[in-house]
């Protein structure tokens, strides 16, 4: 099932989407607390799509990768390196990536899987991780990297308002074992990897975090970007694919 959240007018409601991604089926209340369809159904094109979920925090989880680790100029590291990004980065489709050009000089796309978390959790063995996930959607980790050089630790970097792109929508049933993840800048391919990839998968990751903060409903973790980074500038539109899911596509204003 894929779940949106989308506003029309002064509503924001959430909905099931059907038809191939055409229309979408307005549900009462949040879908945490059950799908029940109101009946109304709109073509999708008539709505505004917006980001699927407001998260309390947003996870995320560098180097999983091996060969983004060693772009990055070191080897993979043992555990999975963990920081966070304030729920103010997020954004949804076809929202504008404000570049702050009069603070950094480069701004670099990184296309990952998210991880939407489903219900409170604590210390959670990596072999119940499923029963905490709500599903799945599509992101974009913005970061300013000659800030992340700078200064260490990546908080700066990684927490500029629009930095965490999420959407089209949430993919409830699905298996994130071995995706294909893409990500174009302006139609070329410039990531393309498989989930399969990983070097700690998402049952892994949930137990790691868990054990060291509670999770909320709706809290997401993004479990990293293969190799292919690269720099974006104003004007510019990128897309992240995933395979199951669908495209997050942004485009980059100046935010001066």
């Amino acid at each position: 099932m894929r779940i949106a959240r989308f506003s029309m007018g002064d509503q924001v409601a959430f909905g099931v989407v059907e038809e191939g991604g055409q229309v979408i089926a307005r549900i009462g209340g949040h879908p945490f607390h059950g799908v029940e369809f109101t009946g109304e159904r709109f073509p999708v094109a008539e709505v505004r799509l917006i980001a699927p979920m407001l998260p309390s925090k947003i996870i995320a989880i560098g180097k999983n990768y091996a060969d983004h680790a060693r772009e990055m100029g070191g080897e993979p590291p043992a555990e999975p390196v963990m920081f966070l990004k304030p729920n103010t980065t997020v954004i949804g489709p076809s929202e504008a990536i404000a570049y702050p050009g009069k603070l950094t000089e480069r701004v670099d796309y990184e296309g990952e899987l998210a991880v939407v978390i489903g219900r409170l959790c604590r210390d959670v063995p990596a072999e119940r991780a499923s029963e905490v996930i709500f599903g799945y959607t599509c992101a974009n980790d913005v970061t300013a990297r000659d800030l992340q050089a700078r200064d260490g630790q990546w908080t700066r970097a990684k927490g500029f308002d629009t930095f965490c792109p999420l959407g089209p929508w949430i993919e409830t049933e699905l298996d994130p074992a071995d995706l294909a993840i893409t990500t174009t800048l302006n139609g070329e391919v410039r990531q393309s990897a498989r989930t399969s990839l990983l070097l700690h998968d998402i049952p892994a990751l949930i137990a790691y975090v868990s054990a060291v903060m509670t999770l909320l409903p709706g809290d997401v973790i993004l479990t990293g970007t293969p190799a292919g980074v690269g720099p974006m500038s104003v004007g510019d539109e990128v897309g992240v694919t995933i395979e199951g899911i669908g495209t997050l596509t942004n485009r980059v204003i100046s935010r001066d």
